[in-house]
């Protein structure tokens, strides 16, 4: 790989800060996210935001089929001339928010197995949009994320980083953190730690339809008002006090707890007992 200042010299490109980019340029660290990422025969592996290529040319060492999605024009031409006649590499010129990934994905039982260093602004709402969009083709997903995002997809019930986008990722994978990246692996260097994270994804749901977008609408209720007591949070669900108080007997919860103390289980009871 050619060193990252002679490319963006003879490509003319300046990192922007205002699209959040930070490129990864520690080959400890690559070698480290290139070992931890699985990629089972029969799956595809897509990279979010190939950059100047320096994790696309080891995804392409996996004998994958591998997709690279990338917005910038002058990051693509980069990745066009390293790869765009490489066996097995397809590139895409794309906004990954909305290009459809569906097409991407090989025929089932086969998954996406995805992977990327995202520009931070991206992080929640591209984990949001793979959960609970695109989680039938995902096997599993691996991004760098700041380390305060991968310390709330794991958080535990009760602390400061337990939330919305807690449960979210809870409900439809199993989050883990793989290793922390401190900022001075990056070129520019960000204001922030980060950390590499795994999502995998689950199979099964305990809810589905109206009764999962009701539960979501739980949770939305729940960490707008955080520090209040479960029984007054709910009652921007619109439910009568009589609904809410019987609801929350049948769930086994004191109505003085705050919701924010509720694991995943124990709020899906609730919401089965709102119904």
């Amino acid at each position: 790989m050619e060193s990252i200042s002679d490319l963006f010299k003879e490509f003319s490109y300046r990192p922007r800060k205002s699209q959040g980019q930070n490129f990864l340029t520690d080959a400890s660290i690559l070698g480290s996210i290139e070992r931890a990422i699985e990629c089972p025969p029969g799956d595809i592996l897509l990279e979010v935001g190939g950059g100047y290529g320096a994790l696309t040319e080891r995804l392409a060492n996996k004998r994958a089929p591998l997709t690279v999605v990338e917005p910038d024009h002058k990051l693509f031409a980069m990745l066009e001339r390293k790869f765009g006649k490489a066996p097995g590499v397809h590139l895409v010129k794309a906004d990954i928010l909305k290009l459809d990934l569906a097409p991407l994905a090989p025929p089932s039982p086969a998954r996406l197995t995805l992977a990327g260093n995202i520009p931070y602004y991206l992080t929640t709402p591209l984990i949001t949009r793979l959960l609970t969009q695109c989680n039938s083709i995902l096997r599993k997903v691996y991004l760098m994320v700041q380390k305060e995002v991968a310390d709330r997809l794991a958080a535990k019930p009760g602390t400061k980083a337990y939330g919305s986008l807690t449960l979210c990722a809870q409900y439809y994978s199993l989050p883990k953190k793989i290793l922390d990246v401190p900022a001075r692996c990056f070129r520019p260097r960000p204001q922030v730690d980060s950390a590499f994270i795994e999502l995998e994804m689950k199979t099964a749901f305990p809810l589905s339809g109206p009764s999962e977008k009701r539960f979501f609408a739980l949770v939305r209720a729940i960490f707008q008002s955080r520090r209040k007591m479960l029984s007054n949070s709910l009652k921007s669900l619109g439910r009568p006090g009589e609904k809410v108080q019987e609801a929350l007997r049948k769930a086994a919860l004191d109505p003085q707890v705050r919701g924010e103390q509720l694991g995943l289980e124990k709020l899906v009871e609730l919401a089965l007992a709102l119904e």
